[in-house]
């Protein structure tokens, strides 16, 4: 059997003024709570990803945003629907991305 997913996600970023990109195609490796990825992300970016999931709750590290090399990556997950904290450099901001991740 293999780990591999394919996903995608449609997002909305609240709170933010800058235009984002809503659609992020995605392929996942989830072993046990360990998931390992590449998406596309909000920046028109690829992005890498490894996070551990503990219920709700997804934390980890992710690649490719303009602010850094690497970021913290925080989201709450219940059913397909996810929220998760936002932040932009130019200018300083804080919002958050509320999104629906579905497999293909």
């Amino acid at each position: 059997m293999s780990c591999i997913s394919l996903l995608v996600a449609v997002s909305m970023h609240i709170g933010l003024e800058g235009s984002y990109n809503p659609v992020h195609p995605q392929v996942r490796c989830t072993v046990n709570n360990t998931m390992a990825g590449v998406y596309y992300n909000s920046e028109d970016q690829f992005s890498s990803y490894l996070a551990q999931k503990f219920g709700v709750l997804e934390v980890g590290i992710v690649t490719g945003y303009k602010s850094a090399k690497v970021l913290p990556m925080v989201r709450i997950i219940k059913g397909n629907w996810f929220i998760a904290p936002a932040y932009e450099t130019n200018p300083k901001n804080y919002g958050v991305v509320l999104g629906f991740e579905y497999k293909i």
